[in-house]
This record gives C-alpha cells, structure tokens and sequence, in this order.
C-alpha cells in the first residue's frame, strides 16, 4: 500500500459497526472513508460518534461532512444501495454495514452503480464470491472476488477456534452456544415481532436464538461442513459476548492443559487477532478489546473421555478491525494489478 493512494472506502450504515469502523480508519494512514450513507440525522449520527469513543473531540461536523485530521467523509441521506452514486465518489470498495443488505442483488446494485468490490459486515444470505475470515481463510481469496462478506463477530472467533486446534489435533465434531449481548434489531419492552421468542425484551430476558455460522462453515473450513452445531442466548448485556463451544477430539488422551498450550502459541502467531486470559475475567472486561478471539483459560475443562469445554470471548470492536484487514487485503491485490 505504500506506493499508492490510501484505499478509499464508501461506507453505508452508520450505526455501531460503521462508527467503530470509522474511528479505526480514521486512525490509520492506509484507508480513507469518502462517503457515508446513512438516513440518520447528521447531527444525531455526530453526536454518538463522539459519545462512544475516547478522542470524540477529534471529530467535527462541518454542513454535510464529516471532519477528522486524516479525511473527510460526505454524508450522503441514502438507504438503498441502488440509490447510491458510488461511481462519482471514486471509491475502491463499499463496506455495506447495515446488516440488512444480504443479498446478492443488493451486493450487485453497488457494484452496478460503481464499486469494484462491496464487503458485507455479516453473513450473506445467497452464495457470493468469497467470506473471507483473518487467520483462517485469506489464503483463498482472490482478485477477482467482487461479492465478498467478513462473516460476523460471532464467526471469526468459532473459525478461528476450530482451526487453530484442530491444526494440531483431530476433532470429530463440535458444538457452539454464543452467549451474545443484545442486538440493536431487539425490543427493549415486549413487542410484537416475526419471531416469538425475539418479541420479548432484550433488557429483560436471556433469549434463545438461532445462528448461521454453522451452516457458511463449508465455505470458510470446508473440512466441518456438517460437524458443527451452532446456537445463541441473547442476554441482557449490552456489550461483550462469549462463545462457549464444546468439542470432540478423537484422541481420547487429550487434555485441558494440551488445548491451552496450543491457544497460547497461538496467541503469539495470530497477534491482535487472538489473545489468552489468564485471569478470572468476564464480560465487561472484554469491551475495547479489538481481538477476535480471546480465549479463556481457566474456561477449559475436561469432560467424560473425549469432550473438552472452551470458554472464549469476544466482541463488536474486534469484528470493525477484521473488516478493515479484509479491505487490505483487497487492496494490496488492487495495488499488483495497478503495478502491472
């Protein structure tokens, strides 16, 4: 990157993930957010940037941008990807943060109207051109990936996990119940929804869920495609999420001790991806942590001859840095091909 122009990234969604996103970057010398697409008011919008983050004073609005020392953003009232001008604004790569446009078709109308590449800040709905998950799978990607997802906060750190261990040992099958803070598409109070269970209130109530990386496994470590079961309880924390995973190892001599030995190494390979705890931590201890994984040590335990339990934790911010990487890594493949 250093023998070209920072990246320059469209942003649409403003809520938290584009805000830690953009914090990030602004932060950084290799990556500039041109333009933002977001429906909420830019008063309102400036004011919980500054609200969530240390330095907010680094931040000004100024009429319809959005000011840092590093770049400045245009803020643009949209909510569509089809309405967006993405080909007058000059930009690289749409990161499309909204979480409500999964679909390949949504993807395609920012790559009509003049992205070359559009990153989900989840996971897709139909089958695109990559999920790309830092220190699992980037080895896989390729320049001419145009559809592409970072998967979700919750994958990273069950994808990470899985193959991290079972590099060194064989794991038959596994089992992930992530104990996730609450969402922002929750009601607070008991209110009608499309699902019983998610009508109830958020602050009130551990919920159970459902959740989708088990079944985008295949496409990220093809090797446990139908070997692992993933479900959710949203609990009525706001921040900071645990991902409580058992496994099944074949070597039936395995122990506890073993599987923190290989976390740890694998902390100093993966650093600022994974981390250890070797402290009795929990959930609040976690929040401005911008690892994917930080696993638990005094969470593992040993159960019957082959099953061991794994506590790791993780949240939102480490997801927003893993989106950035991702948007490196394209770019360095738009740096070869400008070099060329």
């Amino acid at each position: 990157m250093s023998n070209k122009q920072p990246l320059r990234l469209g942003l649409m969604g403003f809520g938290q993930t584009g805000r830690q996103l953009y914090d990030l970057a602004s932060h950084s010398d290799d990556i500039e957010i041109v333009a933002i697409a977001d429906i909420g008011d830019p008063k309102i919008l400036h004011y919980l940037l500054q609200s969530e983050v240390d330095e907010g004073e680094r931040y000004q609005l100024d009429g319809n941008f959005l000011r840092n020392p590093s770049f400045s953003s245009r803020l643009l009232a949209i909510d569509t990807p089809r309405e967006m001008p993405w080909d007058l604004l000059g930009v690289d790569m749409v990161v499309d943060a909204t979480g409500k446009y999964r679909e390949a078709a949504a993807m395609e109308d920012h790559l009509r109207n003049g992205a070359n590449r559009v990153l989900l800040r989840t996971l897709p709905i139909d089958d695109i051109d990559q999920i790309v998950i830092p220190g699992v799978n980037e080895g896989a990607i390729s320049a001419s990936d145009r559809m592409i997802s970072a998967g979700s906060a919750t994958t990273a750190a069950l994808s990470l996990l899985l193959k991290i261990l079972s590099a060194k040992f064989e794991i038959e099958c596994a089992n992930l119940t992530t104990v996730h803070a609450y969402t922002s598409d929750q009601a607070l109070q008991d209110y009608a929804g499309s699902d019983f269970r998610r009508s109830r209130s958020a602050a009130e109530n551990i919920i159970p869920n459902t959740h989708e990386a088990g079944s985008w496994l295949s496409h990220i470590l093809p090797e446990f495609d139908g070997k692992v079961l993933t479900s959710a309880l949203n609990v009525p924390i706001h921040e900071g999420c645990l991902a409580d995973v058992n496994l099944v190892f074949a070597d039936t001599s395995i122990t506890a001790d073993a599987v923190n030995d290989t976390m740890r190494a694998a902390a100093a390979d993966h650093p600022g991806i994974v981390g250890v705890a070797e402290d009795p931590i929990v959930s609040s201890d976690v929040i401005g942590s911008s690892l994917s994984l930080l696993f638990d040590l005094k969470g593992t335990i040993k159960a019957g001859d082959s099953i061991i339990k794994t506590l790791s934790w993780y949240e939102n911010l480490g997801h927003a840095a893993r989106l950035l990487d991702v948007a490196r890594l394209y770019g360095r493949f738009d740096g070869v091909e400008e070099a060329a």
